[in-house]
């Protein structure tokens, strides 16, 4: 046998038990589970009763869930946003090259080091109401200042007896004045706790693109007279739109199946101010023993993620294909 054979044999060998794996305990449980979200098994008993998408119907008319999609936008929209802007704004500062900045960059980085259930009871004492950040401010006279974080079961939202709410109703939007579509005020504790520990991520791939930029382009744009903000908002930002792309990417995902944070921090929150999906489904189904109901949550968290990262992948691949 020849020589590329073999070697083409020797990493076909390496591949395969990975593959199998893979397929197995990847794509053949997600199966599992799709199957599993169309049966009766509401049950310790396993019942595999096929009732087609009668546990999807339950799902999108549960008000829990609906509390969960509106909790999970917030958080997404406001923990992606504060993290773009932090992490951006630290990569400016270190890319000046500033003394000390490899400490700098290490501290912005440790919070990665930690699991969300870490950051989760941290943060959880911090935003004690009787200890922690309301403590301190209790201690130094500014006790009016103490807030109930996450405890706190305040919704903003439009109410529909306001000058807004009213016009939403002559518009025919009226069904947005409803605390369904609100921001639940608590929220804000677990995006600060996520923020923190994903704005050094940001901050690190920001940095990589702002040292990737040729020094020369910078230099003509202030040659031919632009300020250092125009060469900010018309050179550096274009460039760093990749970079955004893939932490937007990032954060997404993470924010659409944010679990272990919101566990250890403050679970669902009164009045499931603070619930997400994926708590949702965790109590459903090892609490409740309401396995297809359980299952069909997991199927749509899947569907969410995937129809943001799949075209991304596709915008990926042809942007390698044309290179």
């Amino acid at each position: 046998m020849r020589r590329w054979d073999w070697d083409r044999l020797t990493a076909v060998g390496i591949l395969i038990p990975s593959v199998i794996a893979v397929g197995v305990f990847v794509y053949g449980f997600i199966l599992w589970t799709g199957w599993v979200s169309l049966s009766a098994w509401d049950g310790l008993l396993p019942d595999f009763t096929f009732v087609g998408l009668r546990n999807y119907v339950r799902l999108f008319r549960h008000p829990r869930f609906h509390l969960d999609i509106r909790n999970t936008l917030v958080f997404t929209v406001f923990f992606i946003s504060l993290s773009l802007a932090i992490g951006l704004l630290l990569a400016v500062l270190l890319d000046r090259g500033i003394r000390g900045e490899n400490v700098f960059r290490s501290i912005y980085l440790f919070p990665m080091a930690i699991s969300f259930i870490v950051t989760g009871v941290v943060w959880r004492w911090l935003f004690n109401p009787e200890a922690g950040i309301n403590l301190l401010l209790r201690r130094v006279g500014l006790g009016f200042l103490a807030y109930g974080w996450f405890t706190d079961p305040t919704v903003w939202y439009i109410h529909p007896d306001s000058p807004a709410g009213q016009v939403l109703q002559r518009v025919g939007l009226g069904f947005l004045a409803d605390q369904r579509f609100g921001i639940p005020v608590a929220m804000f504790s677990v995006i600060i706790a996520a923020t923190w520990q994903m704005s050094g991520f940001v901050m690190a791939l920001y940095l990589a693109g702002l040292r990737g930029i040729p020094d020369e382009l910078r230099e003509a744009a202030r040659v031919d007279g632009a300020t250092e903000w125009q060469v900010f908002r018309f050179i550096i930002l274009p460039l760093l739109r990749p970079v955004t792309l893939s932490a937007v990417i990032i954060l997404g995902h993470i924010s659409l199946k944010i679990f272990d944070l919101v566990a250890a921090m403050s679970k669902q929150g009164p009045g499931f101010v603070t619930d997400v999906p994926a708590f949702f489904m965790y109590q459903t189904t090892f609490h409740g023993n309401r396995f297809a109901q359980g299952a069909a949550i997991a199927i749509f968290m899947l569907v969410t993620v995937s129809l943001l990262v799949v075209p991304y992948l596709r915008y990926s691949i042809r942007g390698e294909a044309e290179l």
